[in-house]
């Protein structure tokens, strides 16, 4: 990838070194799982935990390890996807964060901690989602659901954030960013919805988040001074659409056989990654229409 002159193209490049950080981090976390599952094998490790509902009536096709660290395979191995954007998320922050601000950036381009939240929002699914998958347990499906939630409440803190960037608390004072404010309200709501996990459906909540993300993402397309490239949020439904497929053939048992390293649960984790990454894009890709004007004299 290449920059160009084009500013929604600026947003999304990033230098090779970084693209060889993410990677061998990828490959460093491989290796220390596969050491892990491979020295673990046949120990029964889960033995002593709560079992989930899943490890004896399992909703997903591909079968079951009872005595290995890995239960199940490729459902698991597959929430590297949710880790590898959430590193990209990272590598981002950190160029945003060194190189110089262009003038015409979008919202979440000028503000890093946004993409450090993103990125920690995605590698927590990786692991929440991943740890129920190789476990089966209870705490792993109170995890792995609380975890699917941060993602779209960032994009939540984001979408409010490129509506009101800052604050003004008195004449005499410089106004203040409103980010501080959006992504604690993330990690408190984070934290209550693993708390409370299991006295609220976690349909209902997702759902909701993700209709709260739609919307907002169409305001977003009428905001006065920016514009962004609606090819990403395309992208980005037609993925989940996509993996929401593979996910019901696979509940259906009509997607593969149990032994097969193709799952439909397990692309959907690919797919719904891929999701997270296309929206991520799509904020990134926002400019402004025209440089800010300069503050009038006094």
């Amino acid at each position: 990838m290449n920059p160009s002159s084009s500013p929604t193209t600026g947003t999304l490049f990033l230098p090779a070194r970084l693209h060889i950080a993410v990677w061998g981090a990828l490959a460093a976390l491989t290796l220390v799982l596969v050491i892990v599952s491979s020295s673990l094998a046949g120990k029964r490790f889960w033995a002593d935990w709560q079992e989930s509902g899943n490890l004896r009536r399992p909703n997903y096709a591909e079968r079951i390890y009872h005595d290995n660290f890995f239960r199940t395979r490729a459902n698991t191995w597959s929430n590297l996807a949710y880790v590898a954007v959430g590193f990209y998320a990272l590598a981002f922050a950190r160029h945003d964060r060194r190189r110089p601000r262009a003038p015409l950036a979008g919202y979440l381009v000028q503000t890093p901690p946004l993409s450090v939240l993103f990125g920690l929002a995605l590698c927590w699914l990786g692991a929440g989602s991943g740890m129920f998958h190789a476990s089966l347990t209870r705490f792993g499906q109170q995890l792995d659901v609380a975890s699917m939630y941060g993602g779209l409440l960032v994009f939540i803190a984001i979408s409010l954030g490129r509506w009101l960037p800052e604050i003004r608390l008195g004449r005499a004072r410089p106004p203040l960013p409103t980010w501080p404010f959006f992504g604690g309200l993330v990690i408190v709501a984070c934290a209550l919805l693993f708390r409370y996990k299991w006295s609220m459906s976690a349909t209902n909540v997702l759902s909701t988040l993700i209709l709260g993300v739609t919307v907002l993402s169409i305001l977003d397309r009428f905001h006065p001074t920016r514009r962004m490239a609606v090819r990403w949020a395309f992208a980005s439904v037609a993925a989940l659409v996509a993996g929401i497929t593979c996910r019901q053939l696979d509940v259906a048992g009509r997607f593969s056989g149990p032994d097969a390293w193709l799952q439909g649960h397990a692309i959907w984790h690919v797919l719904t990654a891929a999701s997270f990454g296309c929206t991520y894009l799509y904020y990134r890709s926002e400019v402004l229409r025209s440089p800010p004007a300069p503050p009038s004299p006094k």
